[in-house]
């Protein structure tokens, strides 16, 4: 079997729910485990999902468990993600996000923001979700990205120059979406969503000691096609995730000449679920099941089967 290189994109609720159908979907058309894949890179939703992954644990009970509803599941969502705090850390903000973004005006104004809720919830349900390994790193390669407010840079974790964390702590960093969440606090460092710098971070793929043969890319937040109805920033964000994207691949392209890549995106018939809002624990559901009937039809397109075909040893499944 091929190596495989697999990156998950940020998304918000919606784009885990993306990932987590758009994995079972490869899953029953291939027989290829996404934790077969020789490295993953996550951010934000994509970190979550990668923790589920490399937990082994990756099924429709990710996200529906037995005897739910539509209505139930948003409410465990709400509950478990959007736990509650006093709003705190102003000074914090206004040296590290509101004077830098003066000088240089961007995102970085958001950074590190006072927020009603904390990414502690997220940490507990990737202990939750995960077990055992939550409190270390998975054996296998294994990077969550998530953005240091203080030193500017965007941290890696799981390699060697980040510093080692739990994996819940790591997840937890990396969806600490700004405004939302408070910064998450890691031995005296704070914290933001990964996506703050690119929503993919593909380019991380190149710390692989060798070049990998395919590098499947999940990307909620880069769609070609916009749907109807789409609010303004929609736009913007799928444009911003696009170029970064882009960049990041040509890198793979120019130092793995012979590395097929694929990526897949949100089409328009699930964008309708999964926006506006992709924090909607209600949503959660609706993009699954999209999602799953989208990646039916994709996945059955030539040139995307032959690449599946040519890397996941799939000539014993049929689309």
């Amino acid at each position: 079997m091929s190596s495989v290189g697999l990156v998950l994109g940020g998304g918000g609720i919606t784009g885990a729910s993306y990932h987590l159908a758009a994995l079972l979907a490869i899953n029953m058309a291939t027989g290829w485990h996404p934790n077969d894949a020789e490295v993953i890179v996550g951010t934000s939703a994509g970190s979550f999902v990668t923790s589920t992954v490399r937990a082994g644990d990756l099924s429709i009970d990710s996200i529906v468990r037995p005897h739910e509803g539509r209505e139930q599941v948003a409410e465990r969502i709400n509950k478990q993600i959007y736990q509650r705090q006093r709003p705190g850390g102003v000074v914090r903000w206004v040296r590290r996000g509101l004077l830098p973004s003066l000088r240089k005006p961007g995102v970085t104004m958001l950074l590190g923001s006072p927020a009603l809720h904390h990414a502690g919830g997220i940490a507990d349900w990737v202990a939750e979700q995960t077990g055992e390994i939550s409190d270390n790193w998975p054996d296998r390669a294994t990077v969550i990205v998530a953005f240091d407010i203080a030193g500017g840079h965007r941290v890696a974790f799981g390699t060697e120059d980040a510093p080692d964390v739990a994996l819940k702590d790591a997840v937890a960093a990396s969806s600490a979406v700004p405004v939302v969440f408070s910064p998450y606090e890691i031995d005296g460092r704070y914290y933001v969503d990964g996506g703050v710098v690119s929503g993919t971070h593909a380019d991380l793929l190149l710390g692989n000691a060798d070049p990998l043969d395919l590098v499947l890319v999940l990307a909620p937040m880069a769609a070609e096609e916009p749907r109807d109805r789409a609010r303004f920033y929609e736009g913007v964000f799928d444009r911003v995730g696009r170029s970064a994207l882009d960049d990041e691949l040509r890198m793979v392209e120019s130092a793995w000449p012979d590395t097929e890549i694929l990526v897949l995106r949100p089409s328009p018939m699930v964008l309708e679920v999964m926006r506006p809002n992709p924090m909607d624990p209600a949503a959660a559901v609706p993009t699954f099941v999209r999602t799953l009937a989208s990646l039916r039809n994709k996945l059955a397109k030539p040139d995307v089967w032959d690449i599946l075909d040519r890397h996941l040893n799939v000539h014993t499944h049929r689309p």
